[in-house]
């Protein structure tokens, strides 16, 4: 079987499931290639997958720590991404695939669909409306095209594969509208990680260890102040930080117990050594984390409504802390604390690993392209 996938770019998060779900289809035997663009397609080539590249949709554009929908708007126009679709028919009709799984990429679902293949969807989250809320007449106007457009699109997939833990455990269910449209589609396949447990050597740091992915670029730089600031004050625990690429490590003041590193290659041998992540609100960062039973504290970014709904049913699953780009040193200290000292947020976490291990989300994504509904 051939399958191509297509991955939205915006964030690497729809890059790394698509990867975990690509590495099981070839291990079975079958042809995997990608679309993507920008970092995206640079991620998956270095994974072993070839890539075309492909238009990006949408340009997300963020400032003082918050999601600019006016500004991603104008950035996506002034791109012309719109006229992208003729380019990826002829990519899927070239590539002749067997099955396409786009995820999140809805130029894909119809490309494929004028194609005639058949075509399944990834998503973590269908109720975009809420991107456009209380932010003046236009562009919440607008918001109700892009809604309408994307409910036409939710018709073409035959299954809509949500990459997250079956309901009550659901991270994502606050971003996910059940309609009568969509209901025979959706199967929830469980995390997408590209990495089990099992599989993971943990990092050799001292102990207790916590990782910061908290990036000090743009409008995160604040924050991960705030978050250095906090691992001086807990002398007793050890902390790895992420700054990011564009931070210098050596730039920032040395402390015995805080190592600053530019960019983690392979996060998970770090995740399986920390008692606690501290992340934002991304999905795939919050399943890889889960799936590995390590409680988060999320700080997801300010108006960016999948985030902030993700950080809130993390806290509700007694899984992590939701917390905010507003939150000062000593509260972010306190909340670390709380979750390493209350044996209900490890014990919660323990759930979620054990959840992961027995639905093995690739394994059942895979089962279902195949033509089977991943029992």
């Amino acid at each position: 079987m051939r399958a191509l996938f297509f991955a939205c770019g915006e964030g690497l998060g729809h890059t790394t499931r698509c990867i975990a779900v690509a590495k099981r289809l070839m291990e079975r035997g079958h042809d995997v290639s990608f679309g993507a663009y920008g970092y995206s397609k640079q991620f998956i080539e270095a994974a072993g997958f070839p890539a075309h590249t492909i238009a990006s949709e949408i340009r997300l554009v963020g400032a003082r720590g918050s999601f600019d929908i006016v500004a991603s708007i104008r950035e996506t126009v002034k791109g012309g991404r719109a006229s992208s679709l003729k380019d990826t028919v002829k990519l899927v009709r070239n590539a002749n695939p067997d099955v396409v799984v786009s995820d999140s990429y809805f130029t894909g679902v119809i490309a494929a669909k004028l194609a005639g293949k058949r075509v399944h969807m990834l998503l973590n989250q269908n109720n975009i409306g809420t991107f456009f809320e209380n932010r003046g007449l236009s562009v919440a106007f607008l918001g109700g095209m892009i809604e309408r457009f994307q409910n036409e699109v939710f018709k073409h997939p035959k299954t809509i594969i949500i990459p997250d833990y079956p309901p009550p455990y659901t991270i994502t269910k606050k971003n996910i509208t059940l309609s009568a449209g969509i209901l025979d589609k959706l199967f929830y396949a469980g995390p997408l990680v590209r990495k089990t447990y099992a599989s993971v050597r943990a990092a050799a740091v001292p102990k207790p260890h916590i990782l910061s992915m908290v990036g000090g670029f743009g409008y995160r730089r604040k924050l991960f102040d705030v978050i250095l600031e906090a691992a001086g004050k807990m002398r007793d625990i050890n902390f790895t930080l992420v700054a990011g690429p564009s931070v210098d490590p050596a730039s920032i003041p040395k402390a015995r117990n805080i190592k600053v590193v530019g960019i983690l290659s392979d996060p998970f041998p770090h995740i399986k050594a920390s008692s606690l992540v501290i992340a934002p609100g991304g999905h795939s960062t919050i399943m890889e984390c889960l799936s590995f039973g390590k409680p988060v504290l999320s700080f997801p970014d300010l108006l960016h409504s999948e985030q902030q709904g993700n950080a809130e049913v993390l806290e509700e699953l007694s899984c992590g802390r939701h917390m905010s780009y507003f939150s000062p040193t000593d509260v972010v200290v306190e909340a670390v604390r709380e979750v390493l000292e209350d044996g209900r947020f490890a014990k919660a976490c323990a759930r979620m690993r054990r959840l992961s291990e027995a639905l093995d989300g690739p394994a059942r994504a895979c089962e279902l392209i195949e033509g089977g509904r991943g029992a």
